[in-house]
């Protein structure tokens, strides 16, 4: 690339003049390339271990004056084709010119003014994104793509200097960590070190230091474990693996690629050795801590943090925190934790002014809300900015506000607009949610618009008057705590706030305080009328969801009365459809149910709907999902705190299998399953403030409070039996509503009266024991056991794949595994890579095992040319063309592992008919294009034999008529096919296409289309192009000649006996030569036939003298290779001009055939053997015959008659070497690069 002109003193040092004129110098880098002695050893193990090898690029060019000693610096190349591309344009344009100049310095000036020049032209259309990664960068990214083969579209994120121990050795080198790749390299001494690992692939990343391996990473694979150490900031390094491997592992799970974020704010200046990218990463982690801490939606980003202090009014105090500015909210976290933390929506804001500054409170600023409430900050170092930005977002919010109020009195535009990330609107009403909303017109059913509890409340007994005083009391305490430190979201949030959680929250005010600390309320405040449309476009819709909704729903709570009648199941329909249409990767999960139930009981449909999305989306993620991933996680982690916690009773329980039985019903449903209502949701008041931290502390205290027990327990049966007893018996004396019979207490209550726990004591034993869990640990925790879980289920994916097509191949199940891997490393490649479909159109999560993962037609051309055992030089991309539209069945440009193991078991472990049939199909329609066909043969195709077409079903083999083809295109099936497989979340899809499968009838070959005279042709060019890189081809060139031969003549005969009546009704003269000419014809047409009935010796006569006429025709046709091999270049698009050019590959024997080419490309002295009506009267080309054909049994009977041919196709072939081949090469797609062999010869002037 051209570079900005830089001064150069010592020329010569290191570097290697290749080139060079009176004014330019060509070098090429010490060490690089081939030879180069000890000193390039030297100079190379120099580049990689000092930081050299980022920055210094292995040629460059150099502007020179004769008599200055000072050289310029102007062009530098990472390869030697880029360079001699720079160089001889400098050739073209410059030299001419520069030698009119007198004065050397004008000679300077004008190479450095033109380079500028050509740099000011290059950056005018790049993004302004790639000028803020620093220059240095940029070339460490070069580096990276050159010695890794990657493409562009694969963005450096960063490098280190470290060391990888190969055995115990250390290799010092560096480590490019990319957005989907982490590589390594090493060049020491002349021993080069490589190293490239998917992030997929990573199944364990930890940070740990050992004896050998002083503070080192370790990055593990399914095949082995690598160690990267010497790290100068380890820490970093270490997050930032994080963060790649998190991206790779929400690539698996569902389709979440990464993508930059375009917003991100501009630098004054580039940052040394940070890019753009890894500024993005870190202001999405910081932006995932400051949601995470402060309960904030999913797409809110942090703007920035400064330090500063808060005064509290309750306490009379100024904090020292910190505050936090997003794009719609301010927030304050105290430097001790619980001491104060405080969220402050822009929505409430009314003022934000600077006060006087003195001694007392330097750069205070003060915020006023609509609920008169006044924040007083202090100590902020830049205010003036800050303010300016709190401005900016305040402006924002405003004109949005104003959009929301024109909205709400134009409810029709709304009507499209059904997703959240659509309606960023926000409401200028108190932040109080309203008590409900009517939400549904239909008669069908009441509509609870307000909270269940308040609706079917009974009167409470005698023996609850205490208790109703305690609620009161509890009330209260509830109300001062408003009146001191306010109420609503910018409440203080301080220790006394969490003490009154544990204390329990009054039901009164349940729903209103699980909405606030949960951040619900931010998003429904934010989201006027958004539930209402939901509910109003889901109302009669049906799918799986709705259906498995419909199902649980008398399961949900059948013991409380207000799920006893069509209100409360109306209700909990509305919002579990609701949710399902809103997140449809999630749809519907088992447990929602039971958490929206009580959800319901103390919010109205609404409130209860936004409540789900923060349980869903943000509290528990990927709980809810058809794979419960994010509960597996979670249920790692408290194995993992149970190790560290419980030693002694996690090692019992580890060998009874217990940890992993109890604890997925605890997490799924916040023990709302397992415990006694009353007392679950005071669990369940806990989680919603402090997250799930709570279900942690508690599950280790039942496990500790029944350690003396389990310890003792013989089997896993009793270890359940001890536990849930245990949670039956957990009771909230305080509860005020009657007790709920629990319907698990009363199938498993034994002889013995067992003791009752209170939640209360529970709760608080949890914290005094269990407290010290924080949060971040567990985040860290959840990294490491989503690696695992994730991986662990694609194995279990793998598995199931292999189970389900074992018996329908003949591959071994060692084989399929290693297949499905190189099919699922193609497809993840295209996700990140680039391709003809999205991620989430390949990769459909909905879809069985089977369908999950598809490829592209470029995709398949590489695995066919990689692994098919008919190896046909330029040809096999041709072949893999035909091939994929044979397998196609659905039409839909993709093609799944079933459909590719089908066609490529054909190929292996098919007899010889069957292989025989696949290359007969091969050549047919859908297989062969229309435009590989002439125009008047595609007709002629259509309009023959209407009745014999065939459309191939890859999965079992077997074949419908076209007729039935025909059929399904008139009556609009093919389409409604199209349409079944886009709703395919509909189960009875696919035991519609299960039935279809079943249905269809076993192959017969005498129902196979006949082939035309072009498709035969161009049957006999791949079988040609098949033998060239066979041992045996001469014989195999012989045989194919003599088969070939014969079956022109064969189709020839054919023809006369298929020709119209008419054509006999001509006058007598024409008749008698018709039957002069074709006597001879017929005598042939008996030999012929005879030939196909029994073998015959080859060495007869008239099969000598065929086999010489089209060994003749071989000759001629060679006339039109080249001008075939262009044709099919171009229909591949995947070679260069320089590879057709240098390709010696080909046999001497290759035949391009006729049927290949279009007519007026065919020569004047081309014939087509057997074929006399080919060449019209004057010698002119003319078109194929329409009226020749040849039928699949004709073709099979021919070929037995060569033992070559039969031998040829029955020869067993093993997929192990190929598929051993196709892992052994680069794991990333190299780019085609033929400039790093060329050798530039030295010049002089």
């Amino acid at each position: 690339m051209w570079l900005s002109p830089e001064e150069v003193l010592l020329a010569n040092a290191l570097w290697v003049t290749e080139r060079a004129n009176p004014f330019f110098v060509l070098q090429r880098r010490k060490g690089h390339g081939r030879g180069g002695g000890l000193t390039g050893l030297l100079v190379g193990t120099l580049d990689v271990v000092l930081d050299s090898s980022a920055r210094v690029a292995p040629y460059r060019i150099l502007h020179q004056t004769q008599d200055s000693q000072v050289y310029w610096n102007i062009a530098c190349g990472t390869s030697r084709k880029e360079i001699t591309g720079h160089w001889e344009w400098l050739e073209l344009n410059l030299l001419q010119t520069l030698s009119v100049f007198e004065n050397e310095e004008d000679v300077t000036t004008f190479v450095k003014g033109k380079v500028q020049g050509i740099l000011a032209e290059e950056n005018k259309n790049k993004e302004v994104k790639e000028d803020e990664d620093s220059g240095k960068f940029k070339e460490a990214e070069l580096k990276m793509r050159k010695l890794f083969g990657m493409p562009e579209v694969e963005k450096l994120v960063n490098y280190y200097s470290c060391s990888y121990w190969k055995g115990r050795v250390p290799r010092q080198g560096w480590v490019y960590l990319s957005v989907n790749h982490l590589c390594f390299y090493s060049f020491l001494l002349g021993k080069e070190v490589k190293l490239v690992i998917r992030w997929v692939d990573v199944t364990q990343l930890e940070k740990n230091a050992t004896l050998l391996f002083p503070e080192c990473v370790k990055v593990s694979t399914r095949d082995r474990e690598h160690y990267l150490s010497m790290f100068l900031n380890i820490n970093e390094t270490f997050k930032l693996m994080e963060q790649l491997a998190n991206i790779a592992m929400r690539q698996l799970l569902d389709n979440e690629g990464f993508s930059e974020d375009k917003c991100l704010p501009k630098l004054k200046k580039s940052l040394k050795n940070v890019s753009a990218l890894k500024r993005d990463l870190d202001a999405r982690a910081k932006s995932e801590r400051y949601r995470s801490t402060f309960q904030l939606p999913k797409d809110e980003r942090l703007d920035g943090h400064t330090e500063c202090t808060l005064w509290t009014p309750f306490n009379k105090m100024h904090i020292m925190g910190q505050m936090f500015v997003s794009n719609n909210y301010i927030c304050f976290a105290s430097k001790e934790e619980e001491v104060c933390n405080l969220i402050i929506p822009l929505r409430e804001v009314t003022i934000v002014e600077k006060a006087d500054s003195s001694s007392v409170l330097p750069s205070p600023l003060s915020i006023s809300t609509k609920n008169k409430m006044t924040f007083l900050f202090a100590n902020l170092k830049d205010r003036d900015f800050l303010v300016q930005r709190i401005s900016d977002f305040l402006q924002r919010t405003q004109s949005r506000r104003h959009h929301s109020k024109e909205e709400l009195q134009n409810p029709r535009s709304t009507e499209n607009e059904v997703f959240p990330e659509q309606c960023e609107v926000s409401s200028s009403g108190p932040s109080t949610p309203s008590p409900g909303v009517i939400l549904d017109n239909t008669e069908a059913a009441p509509t609870a618009t307000h909270a269940l509890m308040t609706i079917f409340r009974k009167e409470p007994l005698e023996e609850l008057s205490s208790k109703m005083a305690k609620e009161k009391m509890k009330e209260e305490s509830w109300n001062i705590h408003f009146f001191e430190f306010g109420r609503g979201v910018c409440m203080y949030r301080t220790s006394k706030t969490r003490d009154l959680v544990l204390k329990g929250m009054p039901e009164s005010l349940r729903g209103e305080l699980w909405l606030l600390f949960s951040g619900a309320l931010n998003e429904m405040v934010t989201h006027p009328g958004y539930y209402s449309d939901l509910v109003q476009e889901s109302t009669g819709k049906y799918n799986l969801a709705t259906e498995e909704i419909e199902r649980d729903l008398h399961r949900s709570m059948p013991e409380h009365p207000a799920f006893q009648n069509e209100m409360g199941i109306a209700a909990l329909r509305r919002v579990l459809t609701a949710y399902a249409f809103r997140n449809p990767n999630i749809g519907y999960c088992q447990a929602m149910n039971i958490v929206t139930s009580v959800l319901l009981l103390y919010c109205n449909e609404e409130e209860a709907f936004w409540l789900l999305i923060a349980l869903c989306e943000r509290m528990l993620p990927d709980y809810y999902n058809t794979r419960v991933v994010g509960a597996l996680v979670d249920q790692g982690v408290f194995e993992d705190l149970t190790r560290e916690h419980l030693p002694l009773l996690y090692e019992w329980m580890q060998e009874l299998g217990v940890i992993s039985t109890i604890s997925l019903s605890w997490f799924l449903t916040l023990f709302l399953s397992v415990m006694p209502f009353e007392s679950a949701v005071v669990v369940v008041d806990c989680f919603f403030y402090e997250g799930i931290k709570v279900i942690f502390q508690v599950s280790l205290a039942v496990l500790e409070a029944n350690m003396e027990k389990l310890l003792n327990c013989s089997d896993e049966g009793e270890a359940m039996t001890i536990l849930g007893r245990y949670l039956d018996n957990v009771c909230n004396k305080q509860s005020t509503s009657p007790p709920i019979p629990h319907l698990h207490a009363l199938l498993t209550n034994g002889d013995d009266v067992p003791l009752q726990i209170d939640i209360f004591e529970l709760i608080k034993s949890s914290y005094e024991k269990f407290g010290s869990i924080r949060a971040d640990a567990i985040e860290q925790m959840r990294f490491k056991q989503r690696l695992k879980v994730i991986q662990t289920l694609e194995d279990t994916a793998k598995r199931s794949v292999v189970r389900a097509i074992l018996t329908e191949t003949a591959f071994s199940i060692e084989e399929l595994e290693e297949l499905y891997l190189l099919f699922k490393a193609k497809h993840l490649m295209s996700c990140y890579w680039g391709g003809s479909s999205s991620a989430a159109e390949r990769h459909d999560l909905s879809q069985p095992y089977l369908e999950q993962y598809r490829i592209d037609s470029e995709q398949f051309r590489e695995l066919f040319v990689a692994l098919s055992p008919w190896t046909c030089g330029l040809h096999s991309q041709v072949l893999a063309g035909r091939m994929f539209r044979l397998l196609d069945q659905n039409k839909d440009s993709l093609i799944s592992f079933k459909e590719f193991v089908t066609g490529l078991s054909g190929m292996y472990h098919g007899d010889f008919i069957e292989k025989m049939k696949l290359l007969y199909k091969l050549h047919l329609p859908p297989a062969l294009w229309p435009e590989e066909e002439s125009a008047l043969e595609a007709a002629q195709y259509f309009t023959e034999d209407p009745l014999a077409d065939v459309s191939h079903d890859p999965a079992t083999g077997g074949e419908a008529s076209g007729q039935q083809v025909q059929e399904d295109a008139g009556n609009g099936n093919l389409k409604q096919m199209k349409d079944e497989k886009i709703g395919s979340q509909d189960y009875r899809y696919h035991l519609r296409i299960w039935a279809r499968e079943k249905e269809n009838p076993k192959e017969n070959i005498k129902e196979l289309t006949k082939m035309n005279q072009e498709q035969f042709i161009e049957m006999c060019k791949t079988l040609y192009n098949m033998f060239s890189e066979d041992p045996a081809e001469g014989e195999l060139y012989h045989a194919i000649a003599t088969v070939a031969t014969l079956l022109l003549q064969i189709g020839e005969v054919g023809k006369q006996f298929s020709s119209p009546a008419s054509r006999r009704a001509n006058d007598m003269g024409d008749h008698k030569g018709l039957g002069a000419q074709s006597k001879e014809g017929v005598s042939a047409s008996d030999q012929a036939k005879a030939e196909s009935a029994q073998p015959k010796p080859k060495a007869d006569c008239d099969s000598d003298v065929l086999s010489d006429a089209l060994k003749t025709q071989m000759e001629r046709m060679k006339l039109a290779e080249c001008v075939a091999t262009k044709r099919e270049a171009s229909a591949v698009q995947l070679f260069s001009d320089e590879e057709l050019r240098d390709d010696t590959s080909m046999s001497s024997y290759s035949m391009v055939s006729s049927g290949s080419l279009p007519c007026e490309d065919i020569s004047e002295d081309t014939v087509l053997v057997g074929c006399e009506r080919a060449v019209g009267a004057h010698g002119q080309p003319s078109t194929m015959d329409a009226d020749w054909s040849i039928s699949f049994e004709q073709i099979l009977a021919s070929v037995l008659t060569e033992p070559a041919l039969v031998g040829f196709f029955e020869k067993r072939v093993v997929v192990g070497p190929k598929i051993a081949k196709c892992k052994s090469q680069r794991v990333v797609e190299r780019q085609v690069s033929s400039s790093s062999d060329q050798e530039l010869s030295p010049s002089s002037s």
